[in-house]
Formats: C-alpha cells, structure tokens, sequence
C-alpha cells in the first residue's frame, strides 16, 4: 500500500551505548538494533524509516536481521498489551529521560509472549542492554526481576485481554461506530500479522501465469498473492518488469475509471507509483503529481522497470494548473493511513485523534480542487487507505453536498471480484479482517464521481 504520511529528514542512529565491562551474551546485537529502532522511533520517525536510518540494524544480516525487524514489529503491534503486562509488575512508570528502559522491557516481554524465546536468553539480553546506557543503567535489577515474572507468566498474562487492548481509544471509537463492535474486533485482531505480500500484473492476461512462476495464487480481485516471506527482488518476472508490489486493496481504485485507453488522466499525490503504473499499463495518457521529488523519483524508476510511460510533475496538487483538464482524476489524498496498520503498526502510536480533523480539511480541499481540472463529464475515484469514516464514507457525502451537479456512480460488485466490500451507496469499504482465510487486505475506501 502506498504510504502517504509525511516523510522525516534523514539523520543517523541514536547515540552509541556505553559499554560495560561484563561479556555481551549471545544474540544481543539484534536485540540491541531493535531498541535502537524503537528509540530513532520515538524520535519521530515511521518504522520504515527507522529501519533504513538505524546502523546497528543495517550492520546485521540473516537471521538476526530478521530477529530485530520482528522484535521492533512485535512491539510496535502489541504495545497496548505489552505495557499492560508490564504494568502489573511494576509500581510506577519508568520516567521518561529512562526511556530506553521502558523498551528494553516491552522487548524481553515481546520474546516471552509473542515470539517464545527462551527465558534465559531474553533475560540476560534484557539486563545486558539497560545497563549499556548511563540513564537506565540504574534499572538492571528491575528489568531482571520483571523480565523474570512475565517469562514465568507466559501467555497466562494475556489470554483475558480484550482484543482492543492494542488500539487506541479514537481510533477504536472511529471503527466500531463505522462496522460494528464484531468487525472492529476482527480488525484489531488482523493487525496482530504482518501484512501478505500482493502483486499487480502489468499485463491482466499473465495474471495466471506470473501466480504459477512466484508460487502464488490469484486473488478474486485479481492480484497475485506471493507466499509470505518473498524476497521481491529475487520473485520471477521482477527483472522484466511483468508486475509490482500494490496491496489487492490498493489495486482496485484506479479500475474504477472504466477504459481510460487513449485518456488524459491525472494521478494525484501519486507516488510511489502503484496506480500510476495501472493506468500507464490501461493505455492513458498519465500525468502523475507529487510534492516530494525522492517520492516522484521512485515512481520514473518503477516505470522504467515496468517498461511503462507516464510524465511525472512535482507540484502540490492545491496550487497545480495544467494546461488542459483530464478526462478522469485518481486522487489517492494524505490521510491517517489506519488501514495500513498490518505494514505499519507504528500508525497505531504516531497518529493522533485531531490528525483526522486536519486531513478530512485538507481531503475536501483537494477533492474540489480535482474538480477544477476535469472536464465536465469526466469521472473523479477520491480514495485514501484510512478506515476512519471522517476520511472516506463522510468525505464523500460532504462533497455531494457542496458541489452541485456532482454524482455518485455507484460501483459494481463485479468491478471488485464479488468481494462484499461496497457500502449501501456503493462506494469501496475493505478492511484488514476481509480476505481472512486468504492473509487480509488492506483498509482502503474510494468513491466514483461524475462531474456535470
């Protein structure tokens, strides 16, 4: 799925730790990359970004790479969960200069509950870690003593726990009023897994064929499901630019413009590129927007990949005046990005409640923006991968209200593969828990207009 939140600066990790004198036990590399993951985190950054800015973890490799991208992961989904077990063995929080502390112990008991590791190793790890720092060096005891319980505990400590326990009030409120307390449920628990990994075709008919090549299988929407775990670069057809990486979610929006052959379409807030690339492959003419000139970047370098043309603006789509107006306008808008959770859980503690407020202003802004670059009797999909109702279902009747003359087509079931995602005006609702058997999906809503 397309990540639309806004972009930190680059900067390095966080300070080195200060060693001590005592032998570094084994597999504490890892574990020391995942704390500083979280730490770079706190700082600011989304856990993509982490991940790519952190040293210790890009100096590890194999396994224990793999150990410091799940320790981080694991923490960042069940943090609800691993504070309230935490929290029981403990009389007050950690102070916040101590920080590192508090993550130190959401790791040890990340091992012991999630990912069975055992007791000895994720307590020797634990203590060795809080006291490498000045400021949590003073915690040795405590991490030792609550490291030891919860280990001892097990999955007792959380088999009574309500599945909301991860997700934050506002956004819970936001989902269950929006699908029900039984979906809001299923949500909650999907994000628990990691998100699968899907792949548009750029040819429809090879669809079969690249399913049988990467090992996978087709979707009813028609993406390819790649097995969990698939290194991108090494799948068939990568090299020839056959497919690319779009969440199945995330590849329905741009179907909805219908035959855009030979149409001048314009793909706004459009990197990385996933829809652009679906409608340079439908045979439009594609004018991709974007304000960030890495992000637009990435977009010409999976068109050339995929052997695809589009031209590619960098300009705020607000401020944006082309010279002629579009048959059709994707407009993918910023928004909170809750329904990308599974691939990044950090949305669960970065996002706050007044963030919806500020994003559904800046959605309608753009969605009357778009209307005055379509012709009259072009079509408008207004899309965003939040699965608050403030960024999808009231954006879209908000803008019925205030543009006269605009209309809602209704979208088919069999646009979506008979997926039963449509809501009662028949606009695009999915949401992780759909799909279950199959791995999920991401949450996404998009709308059809047609302009007077």
């Amino acid at each position: 799925m397309v990540d639309k939140r806004p972009k930190n600066t680059k900067a390095g990790a966080p300070d080195a730790p200060r060693k001590g004198a005592a032998p570094e036990p084994p597999g504490l590399a890892p574990r020391r990359a995942a704390l500083d993951i979280l730490t770079l985190i706190a700082g600011g950054r989304t856990l993509d970004q982490a991940f790519e800015d952190c040293r210790s973890f890009g100096a590890l490799e194999g396994p224990d790479r793999g150990l410091a991208h799940a320790l981080a992961a694991a923490v960042m989904r069940r943090r609800g969960t691993l504070d309230h077990v935490i929290g029981a063995y403990i009389d007050r929080p950690i102070p916040k200069r101590s920080a590192r502390a508090t993550d130190v112990l959401r790791l040890a008991a990340a091992q012991s509950l999630f990912l069975k590791t055992p007791d000895h190793a994720v307590v020797s790890t634990a203590v060795a870690l809080v006291q490498e720092y000045r400021e949590t060096g003073g915690y040795a005891g405590l991490v030792n003593a609550v490291a030891r319980k919860i280990a001892a505990a097990g999955a007792k400590a959380i088999e009574d726990l309500p599945d909301r326990i991860d997700t934050p009030g506002w956004m819970w409120r936001g989902w269950e009023r929006n699908f029900g307390p039984e979906t809001a449920r299923a949500i909650a628990r999907a994000h628990w897994k990691e998100a699968p990994l899907d792949l548009t075709p750029r040819e429809p008919a090879n669809t079969s064929a690249i399913a049988q090549a990467t090992n996978g299988f087709v979707l009813p929407t028609g993406s390819v499901r790649a097995p969990a775990g698939s290194k991108v670069t090494r799948l068939d057809g990568y090299d020839d630019g056959l497919w690319w990486v779009q969440d199945a979610a995330a590849a329905l929006p741009a179907k909805f413009l219908g035959d855009v052959n030979g149409k001048r379409v314009y793909d706004l807030c459009a990197a990385p590129g996933g829809k652009t690339m679906q409608l340079a492959a439908a045979g439009a003419h594609v004018v991709a927007v974007d304000t960030e000139g890495a992000r637009l970047k990435l977009i010409a370098d999976n068109l050339a990949r995929t052997k695809l043309s589009a031209e590619t603006v960098k300009a705020d789509a607000l401020d944006w005046t082309p010279g002629d107006l579009a048959d059709a306008i994707l407009l993918d808008a910023p928004c909170t990005a809750t329904g990308t959770v599974r691939r990044h859980p950090d949305i669960l503690w970065s996002k706050r409640e007044e963030d919806v407020k500020s994003l559904a202003a800046l959605q309608a802004r753009l969605i009357d923006k778009a209307l005055t670059l379509l012709k009259p009797g072009g079509l408008l999909v207004y899309c965003t991968c939040s699965l608050q109702p403030e960024e999808g279902e009231k954006q879209a009747s908000a803008a019925l209200s205030r543009n006269d003359g605009l209309e809602r087509l209704p979208i088919a079931a069999a646009e979506i593969g008979g997926l039963a995602a449509l809501t009662r005006d028949g606009d695009l609702r999915t949401h992780p828990a759909m799909l279950a058997a199959e791995g999920g999906m991401d949450g996404f809503f998009a709308a059809r207009f047609r302009k007077a």
